[in-house]
């Protein structure tokens, strides 16, 4: 069973969550430095048909989206991370076989990764795998879920062979399953209480699952911008390795259904299906980028296993 000091902490955490939201101090994590503002109003209101409309709206505007939202985000023009260079920046493994080959040297410490995918491609997976990893290792992790309970988390784990059990147990795991309508009505309260459960729980690693419920709870995409934009912030500001997931857009599998995850994260990891002219199906994975680290731009054929998920890296998809 989980300590009664942990328990403490999370049973003080939950009902704070889902309180009215108060009106002092929420906004305190976000003075200074982003100008949240001027990076919508620059690109207009989505489907406006402007120079800023959302990715596959009327207007385009593509790439100016994405500059706006990677120079308000990270206070630089979002560029660069193709190229080559040292860092010492600390780096840290996936804990898949395969893809973390296709990555040169690991994923940086502390980014915020987003893992984007239709049904049924292993999103929840890669999560938990990656959770996996760090608690293999020693570390402490966190699992926010907006669509599933703790016991289906745990027993979607132990089917794998990961004693999340005894995780849970060792309070070195906490599994958080959050309501999404009462987080959408409490966000502003969660945001302000979330880097405070990472640093009352010591956590290295956290995983969201998944952001596409938060950004369906609204129904302006101005508004979906800025909570989405509001709430990444408060995870980068955390001081953990973040993954979160997304589901793929409908017409795009390149892409998150709101074509807006993908530009405020450091990393992003596509899982679709692909089709070839003799109509087999097979999973595939494609890094699209991962800012401050080299990594293989290919597209590799992986399997989903009683084991977890596995990139097959000398493989080609056909």
């Amino acid at each position: 069973m989980r300590s009664d000091s942990r328990r403490h902490q999370y049973e003080r955490s939950r009902p704070l969550w889902g309180a009215t939201v108060s009106d002092d101090g929420d906004d305190d994590w976000f003075e200074g430095g982003l100008d949240e503002e001027a990076a919508f109003e620059e690109g207009g209101a989505a489907g406006d048909g402007g120079p800023g409309s959302m990715p596959g709206g009327p207007g385009g505007g593509e790439e100016l989206f994405e500059e706006d939202f990677a120079s308000a985000f990270e206070g630089g023009s979002g560029s660069g991370f193709d190229e080559e260079f040292e860092s010492d920046i600390p780096r840290i493994d996936l804990g898949i076989e395969g893809l973390d080959e296709m990555i040169q040297g690991g994923v940086p410490e502390r980014s915020l990764l987003v893992v984007i995918g239709s049904a049924g491609t292993g999103k929840t997976t890669f999560g938990l795998q990656f959770l996996q990893q760090g608690l293999q290792e020693g570390e402490r992790t966190v699992y926010i879920t907006l669509e599933e309970s703790q016991d289906a988390i745990v027993e979607a784990a132990t089917e794998k062979g990961w004693p999340f059990e005894e995780y849970l147990e060792d309070d070195r795991l906490a599994i958080v399953d959050l309501d999404p309508v009462e987080m959408a009505n409490s966000l502003t309260s969660i945001r302000g209480d979330l880097p405070r459960l990472i640093d009352d729980f010591e956590a290295d690693r956290l995983v969201l699952d998944s952001v596409s419920l938060l950004e369906m709870m609204y129904d302006r995409q101005p508004d979906r911008r800025t909570e989405v934009f509001d709430f990444t912030k408060a995870l980068k500001q955390a001081g953990v390795t973040t993954m979160v997931t997304s589901e793929a857009d409908q017409d795009n599998p390149y892409a998150s259904r709101h074509g807006i995850i993908e530009y405020l994260t450091d990393g992003v990891f596509v899982l679709q299906y692909v089709r070839s002219e003799f109509r087999e199906t097979r999973l595939a994975v494609e890094i699209q980028k991962i800012r401050n680290a080299n990594h293989s731009r290919e597209t590799k054929p992986y399997e989903i296993t009683s084991e977890g998920i596995s990139v097959y890296q000398q493989a080609n998809i056909f």
